[in-house]
């Protein structure tokens, strides 16, 4: 199973590549059902991974120009706060047993239905979202506002779950900052970059976790190739398909962890 899950790393750094989100989304379920690595410590294995390729990943585009730097900060402004704070302090203290609709489901279930649901979310914002290659050239009124929202929700996903929020940021600066799509992507990979390396080091500074560093290197390593691969395929595919194709997978993914937790607590 683990060259299935080296395999998937590769899958990872390519969504990451071509959508600038989703390498999280995907990151936690391989490293819990494929590799078998306890729920939590996925979450922070994923940051790791997930901030590491997403830091490549940016700078490349920084260099191509493809980055909004006022669209960034409106985001990492409330979302740096949000991600040390959460990792700090309200993840540490979640209840081992999470009370969701009379059922008592222990705190490593609970992450994956959450996990779960936000690929449900993420799935309807990519197949409902239209075409990115129409935006108009000026951004939205309150543009500024509204991404600081959702700056806010971003740091509070990553820290509870690992997840750097592309699913998320793409979407808004789409719809609100009205920015093209290749731009959106670039964008969104240094906002995932500066909140997945902060969830990170504040893991790891306050938890100790136990980390198989040989492991996670060679995981990174491969989803970072999977990176520039994915860059590449994007020039030849339009915003439409991208974000397209990248929903149906999520889709499919986010019912598959349903179901797999129903099963287990059923069994």
């Amino acid at each position: 199973m683990q060259y299935i899950g080296f395999l998937l790393a590769g899958l990872i750094g390519i969504t990451l590549g071509l959508v600038g989100g989703g390498g999280s989304i995907l990151t936690t379920p391989v490293l819990v059902y494929v590799l078998g690595i306890e729920p939590l410590l996925a979450t922070t294995y994923s940051l790791f991974v997930v901030g590491a390729t997403a830091t490549l990943g940016g700078l490349q585009n920084l260099r191509q120009k493809q980055v909004s730097i006022p669209s960034a900060f409106w985001f990492m402004l409330p979302s740096f706060g949000t991600v040390y704070l959460t990792r700090r302090y309200l993840l540490p203290f979640l209840p081992n047993t999470w009370h969701i609709l009379g059922l008592n489901l222990p705190k490593s279930a609970g992450i994956m239905f959450l996990f779960a649901g936000m690929m449900l979310v993420a799935s309807w914002s990519m197949l409902a979202t239209g075409n990115p290659e129409n935006n108009n050239e000026y951004p939205s009124p309150n543009s500024s506002m509204l991404m600081i929202f959702v700056g806010t929700i971003v740091g509070i996903l990553t820290g509870i779950m690992g997840a750097g929020g592309g699913f998320l940021i793409i979407p808004a600066l789409v719809l609100y900052a009205r920015m093209p799509m290749r731009k959106a992507v670039g964008t969104s990979l240094v906002i995932i970059a500066l909140n997945t390396s902060i969830g990170f080091m504040s893991s790891y500074i306050t938890q100790h976790p136990h980390i198989d560093w040989d492991f996670l290197l060679i995981f990174t390593g491969l989803a970072i190739c999977g990176l520039f691969l994915g860059n590449y395929i994007g020039f030849f595919l339009s915003g439409k398909t991208l974000k397209k194709t990248f929903g149906y997978v999520i889709l499919t993914i986010g019912c598959y962890v349903l179901i797999a937790e129903i099963i287990k607590l059923l069994g």
